[in-house]
């Protein structure tokens, strides 16, 4: 179910604003910042989930201190655009454990993925005995992040 901005107030981007730079914060600590009780923001917290708008909370982990330096955004054509196949890419794609985002875009290729490994052999092994395997695949052309200067999963708000 998707919500629309509009039927957020303040107070409601404020609590996400919160969470989104600290999903520890307790709701007592979000009532004190906001100068409201703990009840009004627990129940404002719980209908922000139910509806979809907080669709979960997790851990940031840098993943160079867990061995995985080397970041690829990897451009994707596809053969064939028949609704079917498209999805069965997305299935495909989705269930590699490298690839950290897939996004559906227009222009020049059709899908951008963000993938997260080792080192160069590790992207090797993932082009050529994973990527490469999808029957639908066309073409794939890989950037090299070199430097990532603002990494930020937060929405604007």
């Amino acid at each position: 179910m998707a919500a629309s901005t509009t039927l957020l107030d303040s107070t409601d981007l404020t609590i996400l604003r919160l969470l989104q730079k600290d999903a520890f914060m307790t709701h007592k600590e979000i009532a004190a910042q906001l100068q409201l009780s703990t009840t009004p923001v627990y129940e404002r917290i719980r209908r922000l989930e139910r509806s979809g708008i907080i669709r979960g909370y997790v851990a940031l982990v840098d993943r160079t201190k867990v061995d995985k330096s080397l970041l690829v955004m990897c451009a994707v054509s596809l053969k064939e655009h028949a609704l079917e196949r498209l999805k069965q890419f997305e299935q495909s794609v989705c269930a590699l454990p490298e690839v950290t985002e897939v996004l559906h875009i227009a222009g020049g290729f059709d899908y951008l993925l963000k993938v997260v490994v080792r080192d160069m052999a590790e992207y090797q092994h993932f082009i050529v005995d994973k990527l490469a395997r999808l029957d639908n695949v066309g073409n794939a052309q890989s950037s090299f992040v070199l430097t990532e200067l603002k990494y930020e999963t937060g929405v604007p708000l």
